[in-house]
Order: C-alpha cells, then structure tokens, then sequence
C-alpha cells in the first residue's frame, strides 16, 4: 500500500511539474489522430457494407450464370479482406492504449485517496476511445461474418445450378420436327451476313491493322517454335533413321512434339486476338465467334497432334502404343473426327447464344453431337488393333473395351432420353478431359525416365552438356533429378487448372485458390503462405550464390593478388562462407514472414539437446572455429596425429579432412585435434632435417667412410649448405660401425626422393672404394633336390620290368631253400 502511494505521488509530481503541457499537447495530437483514423474506417466499412448489399440483391437474379456468381463471390472475397484490413487497421493504437492504461494503474479503490484529474481524464479519454474502436472493429468483423455467409450461399447456388444444367430433361419431338432444320438455314444464314459484312469492312478499312496484327502474332509463335526446336533439339521430332528408340525418346516425342505446337498455335491465337482488339479491327460479336473458332481450332489440333505423336502411323518404331499401321490410322482419324464434331458443337452453341436462336435449334445440335460422339466411341471400343504371331487381330483388353462401349452406350442412351446436357457433358469431358489427363500422364512418364539414374545424360542435352561441358555422370544425374522435379511442376500447374476449367470450374476459382494458397493457408492456428515461402526460398539461394561468388572473388582476386598464405586464405574463404550463409538464412526466414522471436521456444530444445545428445556435435563445431582461428596447422600442411599422417586438404567446422600418402582419406573430429597432442612439420615453414643411417664393416677405415658420406651429402643439390650436412659417429654395433647423416632440406615434403638418392649413392660409391656393408648372419636352408622326371619312358618301363623280374627270381629261391629246410637231411648208411 506505501509503495502504491508513493508510486502515484511521484507520477503526480513529475506530470505536474515537467509534462503536464507536453502532455496535453501529446493527448490532443493521438486523440485527433485517432478520431480520424475511426472515421475513415467507419466510412470505408459504410461503403463496404452498401457494396455488400448490391451484391446480395444480385443473387436474386434468376438469369445469373455461373460466371456471373464467380464474379460476385470474388467481390465479396474482396470485401471481406477490405474489412479485415479496417479491423487491423486499430491494432497498434489499441496496443498504445493498453500499455498507457497499464502506466496509469488501476484506478483508486473505494476509500482510498482520488486521482489526480489529469490521470482520471486520462483515462476516460482511454477508455472512451477504446469503445469507439471497439465498435468500429465489431461492425468490421460482422460484415466479415456475413459475406462469408453470402460466400457459402453462392457455392450452393452453383451446385444447384450445376445439377439442374446435367440432370435438366428436354423433349425431343420439336427438337427433330422439320421446324429445326428452318430455324438452322435461317442462323447461318444470319451468321453468313453478320461475318461477310463485317470482312467487308475490315478488308476495306483495317486491312493494313489485320496485317501488322497478324504478322506480329506470327512473329511470337514462330519464337516460340523455333526456340523450342532449338531447344530440344532430336526430342521434338521422332527421327526415322533411329530403328529402335529408347522408351524414353519416345515419350519425350510424344510429350514435346504435343506441348510445343499446340503451345506455338495458343500463343499465335492469343496475341492474335489481343492484337486485334488493340486496333479495333472486331466487333462486339465477330470477336466472340472468333474466340470460340480459334478454340475449336486449337482443341482439334491439339487432340490430331497428340494422338498422331501417341501412335504414329508412319513410324511404328516410334510408337507408344504397340499397335498395328491400320488400326492406328483408324485410331487417330476417329479421335480427330470426335474433337472436330465437339468442337464444331461448341462453335455453334457460341452462335446460337449470341443471335439468339429458337430452344429446338439448341437441343438439334445436342442431339446430334452426342449421337455421333457415342457412335465414334462404340467403334473404336470394337477395333481389333493388335496382330497376334498367327496373323488373327486381338481385341482392346477387356476393361479398356467395356469402359469404351460403355461410355458410347450412355452418352447415346442419355441423348434418346432427352437428357442433353449429361451427354453433351460427358462427351465433352471424354475427349478434351482424356486428352489432357493422356498427355500429362506422358508427361510425368518423360519426367520419371529423366530422374532415373543414367535418364539424362540418355537425352541430347545430357548428351551435348557431357560433351560440351566438365560435367559428371553424377553432376548430370543431380541435373536430371532438377529437371524432372522442373517438368513434373510445369505439368501441375499447366494441366491442373485446364482439368479444373473443362470440369466446369471458372477462371475466377482458379483465381480465388491461386491467391489463397499465395496469401497463406490456415490449419488451426498456423498460417501458411506458399508464396512467403517461395519468396524465402528464392531470397536464400540469393543470397547463397551471392556469398559463393563474394567468396571465388575474395580469394581468386583479392588474396591470390596479395600473396596471402594458402591456410589463411582457407580460413577466411571458410569464415566468409559460414557467414553469407547463416545471414542468407536469417534473411530468408524474414523474407517468409517467419517471426524469429517464435523460434525461442525452438532454441530452448536446441539448448536442451545440446546439452543431452549434442555435446559431440558442438565441441568439433567450436573446436573447428578455433582451428579455424589460431591456425595450428592450414590446408597443405603435413601433419602426424596419432597413427594419421598425412597432408591436410580441407578444414571444416565439424571435422577435417586428411589425405595420407597412400592417398586414403582420413576424416578426424576437430575435437581430436585440439585435445590431442598434433605434429605439424610445415608449420612455420617447410624446413627440415632427414636422417639416413648406414653401418660398415668392422676393419673399414672409419675417416675414410665419414668423409665420403660428407661428400654424398654435401653433393646433393637438394640438401642446404646452411645449416650444413653433417655426419654423426652414431654407435659400434654388433655387427657395423654405425654413421648417421643428417642433412637439412628447403622443403621437407622431398624428404623421401633426398634419402633415395642418397642411399644409391652411398651404394655405388662403397662398391667402388670396397667398403662392404655388413649384413645379419642368416640360417643357411640346404633344400633338397628332387629327381627329374623321366623322359624315356620305354627305358623306365624295361627297367621296371627287370627289377620285377629279378624280385621274383629272388622270392622264389628264398622259397626253395625254406623247403629244404623243413624236409632236412637222411642218415649216411655207411
């Protein structure tokens, strides 16, 4: 209770006696500020609001379409972000309020001394500017809720309006009577007037506009053309000299030799039209047939194009489907004819929507559409395409026939019943839907083949880029992952939206999603902006490619100039690179709309892990910055560490590379480094003495020998005269009188050649001046020596047969006497 006292005692005191002027002055100011802050906001919702209940008077409309209602409901989407701009528009006066109110204090208690009346007023002002943005906030947070409301409505409406187009009945008998093929002379002969007049008009005033118009848009499309062909080069166009192409060229054919045509043809329509609407040569309605014809044009030719490149009936070898020359042909004129009788069907209900024509007339040209659509699709499920080994035709597979037929069965099915817009629907989606789904299918096969290892460098330009450049094969397998990520991309966002539109959604869908998925998506209380984080993607590499070259300048311009030392170059090449990185980084985070201040709670986990799991990992990155610093050894360096020795190649913060000199790669810790004793023989300079012992016989003249080794080294021309050589006396051996000479080199990575070359001399000089080199006595091992192997073999066998022979003879008589022994000898009878 004192120190509450004293506390507003002393605000008092200082408000009283050195703020109170500048204090009003400052009131006034943020109260005029913020007055008319309120007012501008309560005027923009005010206007908000009017805008909002025009629109919602528009949904009562029975004629709106279902581009009408796109165009309303992204209005509304406007409207609503408006709303939620007036409301963030009070968010820092109201945190300006909020700690004001947090300096004056609650107000007193009851029984406790009053305010002073500037504070009290204060702090009425406050509050009674709170309330009134408060207030203001509200209505912008009701508008905000009701147009989402009126956002909900319209997606019903259109789903309403969507069921009731395809499941909507029509009666045929006035659609097939005489009276429709009346109403049709009569349009084309209408339309007839409505082109002739106008060609005669153009030709006669704006001939010179047609021509520089189309001319130009020529000049676009044949840019394109030309450089796509220069582009892709052999993957463009299939190449009847090849007898067997790879599955991959054959699908990059297929893909590119659709894409860049029909893309050649879209842009020369496009521009063409632009162009015309600039010097005013169209009309209000010969610029809507134009539209619908080139788009008619441009669907058949993309549908001839793609099934031609698909199938290739001049070229089996090229095609991706293994079926025969005749059903091929067969193949690609039904799906022509299909696109042309759709397309022509688009054309006309443009025309009939445009001059107004008769019901009958519209649901005629349904009819017959899908009537022939279904038959076209009956026959080529019927087409027997492929030719067994035996000579018999094959039939589709069973699910591809069914799907065929079946599909041909219920769009004429749904034509006789009467439903015309589920047949037209399904007509249509069969052929433009098939064509784009078939060729981005082909698409993200040419993609997968192209990542595949080896995909890439198979293409002409990973042939030309292997020829023409110093890339690997696994640089060029990294470049093939980069270009099928590249593709795969393109054909998302080329062919996604084209599915969405033939399924009916309207550019104003695609337009709303687009800006969602830009402007940040909400999953709970996470938002997330693609486009912040491709924008802090594309500032990241920015800025790291920014910092390699700072980095190749620095060292290749300004030390190389300088003569600075390989390890110190190193280090700060290394520095700045850590540097740039970890500031492109930050910047990019930035750039994403990330808040760093959110990443506290991340570095709190960081630190506990460091702490637990990462002590290893953080004692080699310090321990690399000391390296890094001190510089106990550089890049170039030969070191011994333990058992490693070797040459240091490279110096990073986590470990560093050592080569050994039988060129094996040793990755050593940084802490191992720092906390183990280290040899470095370069570290100062590459000075250094060798050692080479030689021992002499016992009786050798000793003053003879030391001299002839001084002659030996000083010889050298790598050795230095200063310090001088000098030979050493070392022992009297066992076995030699043993002499060390050691001799001083400028660079101690030639120790081993001075050494080799010294020994050869040291031989070849004691060989001339007899000095024997004694040697350790060894165990003689007398090895015993085999008999040849016989060459005569018939003397072998003789010899062998005699010996067998005289055994023989010998066991006999040793038998015969045996049996003169046991029969024994008679008594003399003398």
């Amino acid at each position: 209770m004192f120190f509450r006292l004293l506390r507003l005692i002393l605000v008092v005191v200082i408000v009283a006696v050195f703020g109170q002027p500048a204090l009003e002055a400052s009131a006034q100011a943020i109260g005029h500020g913020s007055s008319q802050l309120i007012a501008d906001q309560t005027k923009a919702i005010q206007d908000l609001t009017a805008k909002t209940d025009g629109l919602e008077k528009k949904l009562g409309d029975p004629d709106e379409d279902d581009a009408g209602l796109v165009d309303i409901r992204l209005q509304l989407e406007d409207i609503s972000r408006a709303a939620l701009n007036s409301a963030l528009a009070f968010r820092q006066r109201l945190t300006d309020i909020n700690n004001r109110v947090e300096v004056l204090g609650l107000p007193p208690a009851q029984g406790q001394p009053a305010e002073p009346a500037i504070v009290n007023n204060e702090r009425s002002a406050l509050s009674s500017e709170k309330a009134q943005i408060n207030a203001v906030v509200a209505s912008a947070q009701n508008l905000s809720i009701r147009v989402n409301g009126l956002v909900d409505k319209i997606a019903v409406m259109r789903s309403e309006l969507f069921r009731s187009v395809i499941t909507k009945h029509y009666d045929l008998t006035e659609a097939l009577s005489p009276q429709a093929f009346s109403d049709a002379h009569d349009q084309f002969s209408g339309l007839y007037k409505s082109v002739s007049s106008w060609l005669s008009f153009a030709v006669r005033f704006k001939f010179q506009a047609i021509l520089a118009a189309t001319l130009m848009a020529l000049a676009l499309a044949a840019v394109l053309l030309i450089g796509g062909r220069r582009l892709f080069g052999r993957i463009f166009e299939a190449d009847p000299t090849v007898e067997d192409p790879s599955y991959l060229s054959r699908l990059s054919v297929a893909f590119w030799s659709t894409l860049l045509p029909t893309l050649a043809l879209g842009v020369f329509f496009a521009s063409a039209v632009f162009f015309f609407n600039y010097y005013n040569v169209l009309r209000g309605d010969i610029g809507t047939f134009l539209n619908a014809l080139l788009t008619v044009i441009g669907m058949v030719f993309c549908v001839n194009r793609l099934t031609n490149a698909a199938l290739e009936p001049r070229l089996p070898n090229w095609r991706l489907i293994p079926v025969a020359t005749g059903p091929a042909r067969w193949l690609v004129g039904l799906t022509t004819a299909m696109a042309l009788v759709l397309g022509f069907n688009y054309f006309l209900s443009v025309v009939n929507e445009k001059m107004g024509s008769p019901l009958s007339l519209t649901i005629a040209r349904g009819f017959v559409a899908t009537i022939i659509v279904g038959v076209i699709l009956i026959l080529m499920g019927l087409l027997r395409p492929f030719r067994a080994a035996d000579g018999s035709w094959r039939p589709w597979p069973a699910w591809l026939r069914f799907i065929a037929i079946g599909l041909g069965l219920f769009t004429i099915a749904a034509a006789l019943l009467g439903y015309i817009g589920l047949a037209l629907f399904v007509s249509f989606q069969v052929v433009v839907t098939g064509t784009v789904l078939v060729t981005a299918y082909i698409g993200f096969l040419s993609a997968r083949a192209i990542g595949e290892e080896g995909g890439f460098a198979d293409t002409s330009v990973g042939r030309w880029l292997s020829e023409n450049s110093s890339y690997e094969d696994t640089a060029l397998d990294q470049l093939g992952l980069v270009v099928s990520i590249a593709i795969n991309l393109m054909i998302v966002l080329v062919f996604l939206p084209l599915i969405l539109l033939m399924w009916g959604f309207q550019p104003g869908d695609i337009e709303a999603w687009a800006y969602k998925l830009a402007t940040g998506v909400s999953i709970g209380s996470v938002t997330i902006s693609f486009l912040g984080i491709l924008s802090g993607i594309v500032v990241f590499v920015i800025g790291y490619f920014l910092t390699r070259w700072f980095q190749g300048w620095l060292d290749g311009s300004v030390m190389a100039r300088g003569k600075v030392d390989a390890g110190v170059r190193n280090s700060i090449r290394l520095g700045v690179g850590y540097a740039g990185v970890a500031i492109a980084g930050l910047v990019g985070i930035s750039a994403a709309g990330i808040d760093l201040s959110n990443l506290a709670l991340v570095a709190g986990a960081l630190s506990l892990g460091i702490g637990f799991g990462l002590q290893n990992v953080v004692s080699n990155f310090v321990s690399g910055l000391i390296l890094l610093a001190e510089r106990p050894f550089k890049v170039g360096d030969w070191i011994v560490a333990g058992d490693v020795s070797g040459t240091v190649r490279k110096i990073s913060v986590r470990a560093t590379e050592i080569e050994t000199f039988q060129r094996q790669a040793v990755i050593l810790p940084n802490s191992n480094l720092i906390n183990n004793a280290v040899g470095n023989w370069t570290h100062r300079n590459k000075l250094g003495r060798i050692d080479i012992k030689v021992g002499v016989a016992y009786g050798s003249d000793v003053k003879r020998v030391h001299a002839i080794l001084m002659d030996i080294a000083r010889a050298h021309p790598m050795v230095l005269k200063n310090p001088e050589p000098f030979v050493l006396f070392a022992n009297f051996g066992a076995a030699a009188l043993e002499f060390e000479i050691r001799v001083f080199v400028a660079d101690i990575m030639n120790g081993s050649v001075v050494q080799n070359d010294i020994r050869f001399a040291i031989f070849d000089i004691f060989e001339e001046e007899r000095i024997e080199i004694p040697s350790t006595p060894r165990a003689v091992v007398e090895t015993k020596k085999h008999e040849a192997w016989p060459i005569d073999d018939d003397k072998i066998e003789a010899e062998f047969a005699e010996r067998q022979r005289l055994e023989a003879e010998a066991a006999a008589e040793r038998e015969r006497l045996a049996k003169m022994k046991r029969k024994g000898r008679k008594p003399d009878p003398s």
